[in-house]
């Protein structure tokens, strides 16, 4: 997005920053920090909201912020605010209550912690970038519907792959290619990795192993998926996708001729991944054109002869490209990647393991469950457990290995805004 960074350098001189809210201080958060505070002209980072205050501190000194002030209230953190100084609390609603913040960066990964938070940015009208894909595939549809009564956005993010994917999506679509296939570049998929597989991998990098596992194991993936299905109304050839497997290094244009042509035809176009490919962890988007002279130039250009031609980005660049969504929503009044309407597609949970009777299902990116991508009429029509609701319910019988969940398997815990949003996304679309 070239234009933003003009917007942007009209905001630095003008000296009106976009002012943002940040809700999490984890590793992401610690980048997005870095890329704001010094990198980022016409936008700050006024206040984090985090458990720990003290992270969230670390995380401003380590961005180059060292006058701070810890704040407790709303007229707290106006004073703080508007004397320059950098704010941290452990209440998130704060920030999203305030009128010295436009934009609110949720960066937690939670669920039913970041539906709150979204919720009340949304009600206090606030915009509202999303680096969570799990909330994003399990009740974005409705939380746009809340967002657009109150004329906000709410996006996921650039650099996060499902934002990298709707650009270049967009790109290929407003050129007059029409796109039949998003797809996402991973080096490993093994349903079966947990924490303790994943240890010596997050250790290395500073990540929390669930985090990690949550890739390893598929379950970012699907989420990832689902958010870039219901913001092109595209759906999965198969539950959980085809996710070819092709020799590491394969070019990317070899390694999609692993997908069948019926699937690349079907109607509205399918997301799916590749393992293996090369560039990764890239992103692509296949598309094909019907008019004969731009099916020739488009060979004199070396994408091939069709009719399917792949267009790819070679990078994702996570916080990197933050503050360029935030810009786009703040300035252009523009997502980067939002629910057209009803859900295509959601995550569901399948067992990792056996499970018993009387369990309580743990998180994402733990030892219990994984997640897949499943059409939304299925799922429905199934009654299948989406993964972004399966923590902490307890289990009504034993499930066996790979099988899918059911709302039927499990006692939902009482009182959660995830399934109440949830419970009005489906009355809402009528899916």
């Amino acid at each position: 997005m070239i234009i933003v960074d003009s917007a942007l350098a009209k905001r630095e001189l003008g000296k009106n920053p976009v002012r943002v809210g940040m809700v999490g201080a984890g590793f992401m958060g610690k980048g997005i920090a870095l890329q704001i505070n010094t990198f980022t002209k016409g936008m700050k980072l006024v206040a984090i909201s985090n458990r720990n205050t003290g992270r969230a501190e670390k995380v401003f000194r380590e961005s180059g912020v060292d006058d701070i002030a810890v704040v407790k209230n709303s007229d707290e953190l106006h004073r703080a605010v508007a004397n320059g100084m950098a704010a941290v609390t452990d209440n998130p609603f704060l920030l999203c209550e305030s009128d010295d913040i436009d934009v609110i960066v949720e960066v937690t990964g939670a669920v039913e912690f970041s539906a709150h938070v979204t919720m009340r940015a949304i009600q206090n009208k606030k915009h509202v970038v999303l680096m969570n894909a799990e909330l994003d595939a399990t009740v974005g549809p409705i939380l746009k519907v809340y967002a657009d009564r109150q004329g906000v956005i709410i996006t996921n993010a650039d650099g996060d792959q499902p934002g990298v994917i709707v650009n270049l999506y967009r790109f290929v679509k407003g050129i007059g290619v029409t796109p039949v296939l998003c797809g996402n570049i991973k080096g490993l998929q093994d349903p079966y990795r947990n924490p303790t597989t994943q240890e010596g991998f997050a250790k290395k990098w500073g990540q929390n192993p669930a985090m990690v596992t949550s890739f390893a194991d598929g379950s970012k993936i699907s989420f990832e998926q689902a958010v870039v299905a219901n913001a092109t109304g595209m759906h999965v050839g198969k539950r959980g996708m085809l996710g070819p497997t092709v020799p590491t290094g394969t070019p990317l244009e070899v390694a999609i001729r692993e997908y069948p042509d019926e699937l690349l035809r079907s109607e509205g176009g399918v997301v799916d991944y590749l393992v293996g490919a090369a560039p990764g962890p890239g992103v692509f988007v296949v598309g094909t054109h019907d008019h004969p002279v731009q099916q020739h130039y488009l060979n004199l250009y070396k994408l091939g002869e069709g009719p399917f031609y792949c267009f790819y980005t070679p990078y994702h660049l996570c916080h990197f490209e933050v503050p360029n969504t935030i810009a786009r929503a703040a300035l252009f009044h523009d997502a980067a990647t939002s629910p057209l309407g009803r859900p295509y597609v959601e995550v569901v949970a399948q067992a990792k393991k056996e499970l018993k009777k009387g369990e309580t299902i743990d998180g994402i990116g733990h030892y219990m469950t994984y997640g897949v991508c499943e059409n939304a009429d299925v799922v429905q029509k199934e009654k299948l457990l989406p993964l972004g609701v399966a923590e902490g319910c307890i289990l009504k019988k034993d499930i066996s290995r790979d099988q899918a969940l059911t709302v039927d398997d499990v006692i939902l815990p009482e009182g959660r805004l995830i399934d109440q949003l949830l419970k009005e996304q489906r009355i809402h679309f009528r899916v």
